[in-house]
């Protein structure tokens, strides 16, 4: 399984996250991300540039309200140079923008309602939903929000959508403990993002961001070799 560091705050990229990611270099990181609010895309191409100079892969995770902003995002994704987008609502328009960009697509399955973002349905209809986009032709993946569904257990609801789709599925949003992490791997997640519940301090290792990270590392470590 895999660990995503998100710059991300409260649904928005923190502040000075370039500067926020010299402080994380020479943790074992793979991935780092951050949201397609709260910066500039020249700032969000300054800490790609850097987490790709210090051979990470980078995530754009796209939470932008409405199919025009989205749209604008997606865009802008191919200048910043990210290597995956994940999430935004619009797969059929998403797979034509970005055909031919090597860029890896993984947008949100159910539906998405409001900011920060809530996901709606029943299990049975966030399943065939992924079911259906991960049959689209240039979609890689998925990007499940299953700890910010109010009515379905996320467990569950994240064991059944990696049954039903193809390609990995990242779980993002909200996951703050250790337990959490164990629960995702063994519901056969590829893997997860977390960046708020860092920054506010919620993880071992704390208040240390890149003593939290590496803690992070060692869980999603453990938690691989147990589902294995």
């Amino acid at each position: 399984m895999n660990f995503v560091f998100m710059l991300t705050h409260n649904d928005s990229t923190v502040p000075d996250a370039a500067k926020v990611y010299d402080s994380l270099r020479g943790t074992a990181l793979h991935y780092v991300g951050f949201k397609d609010i709260g910066a500039t895309p020249d700032e969000l191409a300054v800490v790609a540039e850097k987490a790709h100079a210090d051979g990470l892969e980078v995530m754009l995770e796209v939470v932008s309200t409405s199919r025009e902003s989205e749209l604008v995002s997606l865009e802008a994704a191919r200048q910043i140079g990210v290597d995956w987008i994940l999430g935004g609502t619009h797969a059929d328009d998403g797979v034509r923008l970005l055909a031919g960009s090597g860029i890896k697509y993984c947008p949100f399955p159910g539906r998405i309602d409001g900011h920060p973002s809530v996901l709606l349905g029943s299990i049975a209809e966030i399943s065939q939903d992924a079911r259906n986009l991960s049959a689209l032709d240039g979609v890689y993946g998925l990007d499940l929000l299953a700890y910010r569904s109010p009515d379905q257990d996320p467990i569950a609801l994240t064991h059944d959508v990696v049954v039903a789709s193809v390609g990995p599925v990242v779980v993002a949003g909200s996951i703050a403990t250790s337990e959490q992490i164990r629960l995702v791997a063994a519901a056969g997640a590829w893997g997860f993002t977390i960046g708020g519940a860092i920054f506010e301090g919620r993880l071992p290792g704390a208040p240390d961001l890149a003593g939290q990270i590496t803690e992070v590392l060692n869980i999603t470590a453990a938690a691989e070799a147990l589902r294995e």
